[in-house]
This record gives structure tokens, sequence and C-alpha cells, in this order.
């Protein structure tokens, strides 16, 4: 009998995700999501959603590649994993809140990311502001990217989940190489999205106020940046050192330095050391 390589379970340790069900089990009673598809490869989840954004592509779409050939993350970054290795997913959202509020949907979908991490396998996670998730000893477990398409915001994470230490920079770590076991991503998965739409909601219910939906609180509460001291590169290739004290009302990180206090919308930050 052929091998049938298109079965969930052609790869034991990488099986495919079940779109139709996970699709089913997010949309029901669901007051965000819309849909939900998996393809088998595609440049990059982002890119067709900012495409079908353009197209009036409903709030609530969520593409999920099993594998992911252009992504990119922040700073036009390559970022790539081998097939059903990970967590490619991007969302499609269109909040009606004050444009210079939009910079906390990264920092709110790294709440629901780390909630959704710890809650289903354990692992202890922080997040490094602006976009990444970052295991207990500081190794990148997953990134996050948001772009804007007009009045839409199309927010892209992607997460290692069974990805190997050779697969692997010496700076990034996967959730089954913490865990030492299988990781099932459908679970991860909707737990994710479940939890970003809970936040979502009460942040665009609140017109984007990050102390009124208890977004500000909660971040800080994941926050390994905040209270840290940082040197952080800015996208005019100047470096910024100094201490970060807080994340302000527009989800700016805000830096003590020697020639005063610094709010910075964007920049690749580096952890110094723990105050």
């Amino acid at each position: 009998m052929p091998h049938d390589t298109s079965s969930r379970w052609s790869d034991l340790h990488r099986p495919r995700l079940e779109g139709a069900a996970l699709a089913a089990a997010l949309t029901r009673d669901s007051r965000l999501w819309r849909s939900l598809e998996v393809v088998d490869e595609v440049g990059s989840t982002n890119a067709v959603l900012l495409d079908a954004a353009t197209g009036d592509a409903p709030e609530g779409s969520v593409l999920v590649a099993e594998h992911q050939v252009s992504g990119r993350g922040r700073l036009d970054r390559v970022w790539t994993s081998p097939p059903r290795a990970g967590l490619t997913v991007s969302v499609l959202l269109r909040p009606d809140v004050p444009a210079a509020r939009r910079g906390w949907l990264p920092l709110l979908t790294g709440v629901a990311l780390a909630e959704s991490v710890r809650g289903q396998t354990g692992v202890q996670v922080s997040l490094k502001w602006p976009n990444d998730l970052l295991a207990g000893d500081g190794r990148k477990l997953a990134g996050i990217l948001a772009e804007t398409s007009g009045p839409a915001v199309v927010v892209g994470v992607g997460l290692n989940v069974s990805t190997t230490a050779a697969e692997l920079p010496d700076t990034a770590a996967s959730l089954s190489g913490i865990t030492g076991a299988v990781v099932d991503r459908g679970p991860v998965l909707l737990a994710f999205l479940r939890a970003l739409e809970a936040r979502y909601l009460r942040w665009t219910e609140a017109v984007g106020d990050p102390v009124v939906s208890g977004l500000a609180r909660d971040y800080l509460a994941w926050s390994s940046t905040v209270g840290t001291t940082v040197s952080v590169a800015l996208p005019d290739g100047s470096t910024l050192d100094g201490v970060a004290e807080a994340v302000d009302w527009d989800g700016r990180l805000v830096v003590a330095t020697s020639a005063g206090q610094v709010e910075l919308a964007s920049g690749d930050v580096r952890h110094v050391r723990r105050m």
C-alpha cells in the first residue's frame, strides 16, 4: 500500500494541523473570528492578508501556514522555520481606536501569546519590547510583526514549537526543546487566538485605552524589559543606552538615559542586565 504523505500522521513528530476542525472550533460562538484557513505553503502570511485587506476582507480573518518561505521579522529580517515545526499565523484586524494607540497591538498580541503558551505548556516565558516572546533563559521563542494597510492591521506571529537545536540559532529556543516532549500545535493555536480575541475586544471597547482595558498592567507583569538596563539599536543606525523605565500611553518604550528620558516607537532592544 503506498505511503499517504497527505495524512496528518505522515510525520508523528510534526503532524499537520486539521484546518477544518480548528476553524469550526474557533469560529463557533466567536465575536471576532470569522474564518481560519490552513495552507501548506505560502510566501508570507502577513503579505497575503495585507493584500486581502485591500479587497475588503473582513476583520477576524486568520491565515495559518504549515511552511512560510518568505517570512519577515522586524527590520525586514528573514524568518524561516521547517515545515510544521512551528506556528506561523497572521490575523486581520480593523481596530476602531486612535491611530497612535495601535502601537499597543503587538504588545497586546504578546500578552495573549505569553498567556496561552504558559497555560498550555507550563513553559516560563516573558516579553521583550516590542515584539519577542522569550524563554526563561532569555532565548527567543516567538516574534510578532504588525503591519498596516489603511485602517486594517495585520498581526503575524511565528512561534517555535518542535524546531530542534540544530535548526535554530543559539539565541532561539522551541517549546518541545524546553519541555522535552511533543507539543500539539492545535491547542496552542486555539488558546492563543481565544486569548487574543478576549484582550482585543476589551481593548477596542475601551477605545484603545491601555489602562482602562487592563492591558498596561498585564503587559508590565509579563515584561522582562521594563526595569532592565538596555542597549537599543535604532532604525537610523545609532544606539541608545539606558534603563527601560516604562511603556507609555501609546506603547512606546520610555528609556532613561544620561541626557534624559527618551520615548521609542521602534528599535532592536538588547537586555544588558536586570535591575
